[in-house]
């Protein structure tokens, strides 16, 4: 390992297993101190146990790393505060976010109830939200005080937010809307010292297992494990630290080997005309429109 965290004081959300902890494991090992969040949650968000966390913590320990516990609800104020307040109170500084927490209840959309929209949304956006508000106010002080942060967010976006999953309309809003606060969120915080960055990542955990078993079964002759969650991480962990100045702002897809920097809505093929459209009018120039437009990304399950 390079060190490349050494002197960094990391938070991960969602890190008692799958891409949180591993994210949390990579950034102990790059000599990062770490913060391990995690409510101990089944896959749809039911049920609670501070164990994942605490056994995360041990495997950093077990590693020669210092780590800390946080089994707080990070999409309530009180747990987005407590989380950032562990980090100073335990390390003394936070220069890094990352935030991963999430669950599924994946329904069609004429059967998604309003309970479990809400709740996605709320484990999912809010989640994202109140971490990085609390996290950017401590910075903003550091910032006003003549001590301004080499601070970091990575947010967890997924396909899913990018071009839309069957079967998942509130995840995928969620991790749309997560998308829209790393751009404003990026623009707002640059003065103070904070860049905020977005992945998609792709990889095998409990929330992705079931829906592509075959596509994501780990390798049976111990080759490489192409959607391992521990291939994510090193990009996280590059965006985590200070080796990544300048790079704010930015979405990127993440699996197996490949990175790709996502560029997002772009203005395309554009119709004017000197006066109001007819409906008629306008209806014949989206058309043409359209017709110069490039094919838009598919929506994953459809058919």
């Amino acid at each position: 390992m390079t060190g490349l965290c050494t002197g960094r004081v990391a938070v991960v959300t969602g890190a008692g297993r799958g891409l949180g902890r591993a994210h949390a494991l990579a950034l102990a090992a790059e000599g990062a101190r770490v913060v391990v969040n995690d409510l101990g949650v089944g896959p749809d968000g039911d049920g609670g146990s501070t164990g994942p966390a605490q056994q995360v913590v041990e495997e950093i320990r077990a590693r020669g790393g210092e780590a800390v516990a946080h089994g707080g609800d990070i999409a309530s104020a009180e747990g987005a505060a407590s989380l950032v307040a562990t980090a100073l109170d335990t390390f003394g500084r936070l220069d890094t976010l990352v935030n991963n927490a999430g669950f599924l209840r994946d329904r069609m959309l004429v059967n998604l109830t309003e309970d479990d929209w809400d709740a996605v949304v709320r484990v999912h956006l809010r989640g994202h939200f109140l971490p990085l508000r609390h996290a950017a106010a401590h910075w903003r002080a550091e910032a006003k005080a003549g001590r301004e942060p080499v601070a970091r967010v990575v947010n967890t976006s997924s396909g899913a937010g990018l071009s839309g999953s069957v079967g998942q309309a509130g995840y995928s809003a969620a991790k749309a809307g997560i998308l829209g606060l790393t751009l404003v969120a990026a623009a707002e915080l640059g003065r103070y010292g904070v860049q905020i960055n977005a992945i998609a990542p792709a990889a095998r955990t409990r929330m992705t297992e079931e829906t592509f078993a075959e596509t994501m079964a780990a390798p049976e002759d111990g080759g490489f494990d192409a959607m391992a969650p521990e291939n994510v991480s090193p990009l996280v962990v590059w965006l985590s630290s200070a080796s990544c100045a300048g790079v704010t702002g930015r979405v990127f897809e993440a699996e197996a080997g490949r990175i790709t920097v996502m560029e997002g809505w772009r203005p395309g093929p554009t119709a004017r005309k000197e006066a109001r459209w007819t409906p008629t009018e306008a209806g014949e120039a989206a058309l043409g429109l359209l017709a110069e437009a490039g094919t838009p990304q598919p929506v994953y399950g459809a058919r």
